[in-house]
């Protein structure tokens, strides 16, 4: 366990020395502070009686393809120098001769990843501090510590594909781009329940996608179908991840 910490550490040190981790964490800012703008703007010109129960925090979170797309680019960009910077520079041979076992590196490097992901919607707190202050009672508790164990959920999904994707490749434009069409391809078989609107098959698109999970946990409703498909997925690609690095020893 203190092997998986040091290296976590370790990683988490390399984030935010390079100056990469700063400039995705600002470009993230000001998407994320320009789209919670246009939804206030957007709501506050509607009339109650069409808003309903619909506000800007749920639909922020989950609500709007907004909030889907930028995933797709920040997930593997935060992901891609996990093990393919390491097996491109060398220093995975030496990693791997060190009294550290493949699932220690493979989880350390996975933990820096959560808490990176983590920090990337640590300032939306913001939001739902500027919603609670501006309509008394808009604001659930409950609903809301759903939808962050929503993002955290799709967080270790997301950022076991990066992983699986970082060990599998040398390059780390090569690792994003594999991460990216991964998750771009598990989004776009959710969207095949439209195509099949009825029957067994459209509840299945439905369970695949990420759009009715996320909507799910933003109406404050924690679904364990869900939270049960983002742990297996995870531990799914954290274990291919630990036999490519154990294949890139034996090699």
């Amino acid at each position: 366990m203190s092997s998986v910490l040091v290296i976590a550490r370790r990683e988490i040190f390399s984030y935010f020395v390079s100056p990469m981790a700063y400039v995705l964490l600002l470009v993230w800012l000001l998407y994320s502070g320009l789209v919670f703008f246009i939804l206030v703007s957007f709501f506050a010109g509607q009339p109650m009686t069409m808003v309903g129960s619909a506000n800007p925090l749920s639909a922020f979170f989950g609500g709007t393809t907004l909030f889907y797309l930028p995933l797709f680019i920040f997930a593997p960009v935060m992901t891609m120098r996990l093990l393919a910077e390491e097996r491109f520079s060398g220093t995975l041979e030496s990693l791997l001769t060190a009294p550290v076992t493949e699932i220690e590196l493979v989880l350390g490097k996975y933990l820096a990843a959560i808490c990176f992901w983590c920090a990337l919607w640590l300032p939306t707190l913001v939001y739902v501090w500027i919603a609670a202050s501006t309509a008394e009672g808009a604001v659930d508790p409950g609903v809301i510590g759903a939808t962050y164990l929503g993002l955290f959920c799709i967080g270790l999904f997301y950022m076991a594909v990066g992983l699986l994707m970082s060990a599998l490749s040398r390059n780390q434009v090569v690792a994003a781009t594999l991460t990216f069409l991964v998750l771009a391809g598990f989004f776009a078989l959710g969207l095949f329940k439209f195509v099949f609107p009825d029957g067994e098959a459209s509840a299945v698109f439905e369970y695949i996608g990420l759009w009715d999970q996320m909507a799910a946990f933003a109406k404050g409703v924690v679904d364990t179908r869900y939270l049960t498909y983002d742990i297996s997925l995870a531990v799914l690609c954290i274990f291919l991840s630990v036999r490519a690095v154990q294949a890139n020893r034996w090699q």
